[in-house]
């Protein structure tokens, strides 16, 4: 009777990954914020971290757990591996807490330049108290403009990335649109670095593709949301 095949050796992969320890940008203190194999480091490069502003901070959870980070792996230094800001955003669940019926959303989405020549893409939201017409509406995204035009051309990337963060653009935009109409909340619901400033590493690929942009509402708002960038006409 033939002998059978002996079987090979089976390789096990997890003994042959590395573990790096994931760093926070810059702007927050290179603070540890994942620990992940690779199975080299030009496969780590490019790829995103997701995790909250209370999972860094430890402070303010009520609020902090509501913002989402999304670091992207610039390099692996040994066991480290340092890490760019790549965007941050609302949660689903805190976008969808804010629709309100009877009430109008206003959308606002642009590219800008910071003082490193980095490109950002704002999307900013505001909800108000009761409807309000086209002109308001147009009124807001004018007063939002203004504010984001002139504090992203006075800071670096890192310093504009931080301010959307901690809500210091929002309570500036609150303040330049509560004249126009009541406002029930205004902020930058996401931030989305799209090219790389003077200074900073090159953005790499992202390793995997990013998600699609997802509705934000309830049924009866969405016909007030507004197309993106180019639409947007700034006097």
């Amino acid at each position: 009777m033939p002998k059978g095949k002996r079987a090979g050796k089976v390789k096990d992969k997890w003994r042959e990954k590395k573990w790096v320890t994931v760093l926070a940008s810059p702007g927050f203190e290179r603070v540890p914020i994942a620990y992940v194999p690779i199975t080299s480091d030009g496969h780590a490069i490019g790829k995103v971290i997701e995790t909250t502003l209370f999972d860094i901070t430890k402070q303010d959870p009520q609020q902090n757990m509501l913002i989402k980070l999304h670091f992207q792996i610039i390099g692996v230094n040994g066991n480290t591996a340092p890490t760019v800001l790549k965007g941050q955003e609302y949660s689903r669940e805190y976008l969808r807490s804010l629709v309100r019926r009877g009430a109008s959303m206003v959308n606002f989405i642009r590219d800008y330049k910071t003082k490193d020549n980095a490109t950002v893409r704002v999307y900013v939201v505001a909800f108000t108290i009761g409807r309000i017409n086209s002109s308001r509406k147009h009124e807001i995204r004018l007063a939002s403009n203004k504010v984001i035009s002139e504090r992203s051309g006075n800071l670096f990337y890192e310093q504009f990335a931080q301010e959307a963060v901690k809500q210091t653009l929002a309570r500036e935009l609150y303040d330049s649109c509560k004249e126009i109409a009541k406002i029930r909340h205004i902020g930058v619901r996401k931030v989305k670095l799209v090219k790389a400033g003077v200074g900073m590493p090159e953005l790499p690929t992202s390793a995997e593709p990013e998600a699609e942009e997802e509705e934000m509402g309830a049924e009866e708002l969405e016909a007030e949301e507004e197309p993106p960038v180019a639409a947007v006409a700034v006097a």
